[in-house]
């Protein structure tokens, strides 16, 4: 492989895997809470509709960027008050979160087209330079010649962490979902707690969605998150719920998304569909490999009744 080769296949690697990790960054939090919210797919897509409509009508990313932030907590204060207030199964809400994200969406562009026959172009992320650093060989673009939100979800990582790990309220967090009853008696509402990390997940799978929409792609198409959801479900689980393991498993299937890219530019005999099905065999496969290795925060998806 040519030096070129090698070093577009690391920056494809490392930007199809921005998505991923910002929605898993946000997903280990709720789940470390004991929620889980099988609704970041339509999250992101919401986000993505927003990021888009947003910039385009403001000619601002940043404010396109908050607007996909908002769409994805509104559709987490709703996955809150049917699972959280209403005891409602997580995974059948998060379904259903789903289903009304894919519809809202296609109404919405279906209105996009009907209006302007023609995209607009949206204002977008575009890459920003670290000077000297992203001129070095090999990793200097890959790695310094990233869009903000880029660098944003890797300045998440260590940010995801510490609040975990070195603050009261993070340690509440990991509480609810540990030992919820425990957290309580100590004087926090494991509701409150589990409804603030819904909408900080909500809005990191926003972001995501903005992402995909405003500093990858420049535009909207419908389903465009295309399983990416699904897939930061599967990052969460095989990264043990670690925003460093988190980073590692995106990297991983980010990787596993490039390879598409290169093996149906080499044009090889095999059928390109192989190669879109490549990402969702590693998710398959890494779940497989995982069941049972990992331990899940110990009251995961289970409502919390006060005795």
């Amino acid at each position: 492989m040519s030096h070129a080769a090698l070093a577009g296949l690391m920056a494809t690697t490392l930007a199809l895997a921005v998505p991923l990790l910002l929605a898993a960054l946000g997903e280990i939090v709720v789940e470390k809470a004991g929620t889980i919210n099988v609704g970041i797919e339509g999250m992101m897509l919401a986000g993505a509709l927003a990021a888009f409509f947003v910039a385009v009508a403001t000619h601002s990313p940043l404010l396109g960027a908050l607007a996909s932030a908002g769409a994805g907590i509104a559709l987490a204060l709703l996955f809150g008050l049917l699972s959280l207030v209403f005891e409602a199964d997580q995974v059948v809400v998060g379904t259903a979160i789903n289903i009304l994200a894919l519809g809202i969406t296609g109404v919405f562009y279906h209105a996009l087209q009907t209006a302007i026959p023609e995209q607009p172009q949206p204002a977008s992320f575009g890459p920003v330079a670290i000077p000297i650093l992203s001129r070095l060989p090999l990793v200097g673009h890959a790695l310094f010649a990233q869009n903000a939100l880029a660098y944003c979800s890797f300045l998440m990582i260590p940010v995801v962490w510490a609040f975990l790990n070195k603050t009261r309220l993070g340690l509440a967090t990991r509480a609810a979902g540990e030992h919820p009853a425990a957290a309580d008696a100590a004087g926090f509402s494991v509701r409150r707690i589990r409804a603030l990390a819904l909408v900080f997940g909500g809005a990191m799978a926003g972001l995501a969605g903005a992402y995909l929409s405003i500093a990858y792609t420049f535009g909207f198409a419908q389903q465009m998150s295309g399983g990416k959801g699904f897939i930061a479900l599967a990052v969460v689980i095989v990264g043990r719920w670690s925003p460093a393991g988190a980073l590692l498993a995106a990297l991983l299937f980010g990787f596993a998304s490039a390879l598409q890219f290169l093996f149906q530019a080499i044009n090889t005999p095999i059928p390109y569909q192989a190669f879109l099905a490549l990402p969702y065999i590693l998710t398959l496969a890494a779940l497989v490999v995982r069941a049972g290795q990992v331990a899940a925060p110990a009251r995961l998806g289970e409502p919390y009744r006060r005795s």
